[in-house]
């Protein structure tokens, strides 16, 4: 007489009903291993430089569309061409628009390249916004018009028109490109992020 290969209290390995092991393979949690931190780190270095060079590109295309605003000098003072332009207020528009713009462009790109990136990688987004905009501001204030209106005044001549010097009023305006980063970061994690599976309870009455 053989003793039976399966206890008459456990079920066999065969049947349908028998209950699932109570606890998930390792195998099965593989590809959801978290990213180390020296890891995170490095991808957060690599986001916050590749935003903040992108502040050139911003700095330029500031330079190209912003509106100039006209001066004339009597020999004498200088003085507005137009004194009801808008040329100052939309050299700020201008700038925070594009800031709007880089923000939501660098958090797609990020969010693309780094779906699964940690905390490192959000501040350095955030983090190079807010460097990409002042090395923007720099750059367009410093290719633009020379900022001694005086000696420009002087080079032209009396009664010729020439550009004043790029500047930015709103200083508020380099905060565009961090906050629309974050805003958009955080709707694309929240519509497409990764989300964690959720527990499924077995319902099965437990066999005599």
């Amino acid at each position: 007489m053989t003793a039976p290969l399966t206890p008459p209290h456990q079920p066999s390995p065969q049947d349908p009903a028998a209950w699932p092991p109570p606890y998930p393979s390792a195998a099965s949690h593989a590809d959801d291993a978290p990213v180390d931190v020296a890891t995170e780190v490095r991808q957060g270095v690599v986001v916050l430089l590749a935003v903040t060079l992108a502040g050139v590109v911003l700095g330029l295309l500031w330079l190209w569309l912003a509106p100039r605003v006209p001066l004339i000098s009597d020999g004498k003072a200088v003085f507005l061409k137009e004194t009801e332009g808008e040329g100052a207020v939309g050299a700020d528009g201008t700038f925070t628009l594009l800031a709007l713009g880089f923000g939501a462009l660098s958090a797609a790109v990020v969010f693309w390249c780094h779906r699964y990136g940690g905390i490192a990688v959000v501040v350095g987004l955030a983090l190079g916004g807010l460097l990409g905009s002042l090395l923007g501001w720099g750059v367009g204030t410093l290719l633009g018009p020379t900022h001694d209106v005086v000696a420009h005044a002087r080079a032209v001549g009396e009664g010729v028109v020439f550009d004043a010097p790029l500047e930015l009023h709103a200083h508020g305006a380099v905060l565009a490109w961090p906050v629309a980063a974050m805003i958009v970061h955080v709707g694309l994690t929240a519509l497409f992020g990764p989300r964690d599976p959720s527990p499924e309870w077995d319902v099965t009455p437990p066999r005599p």
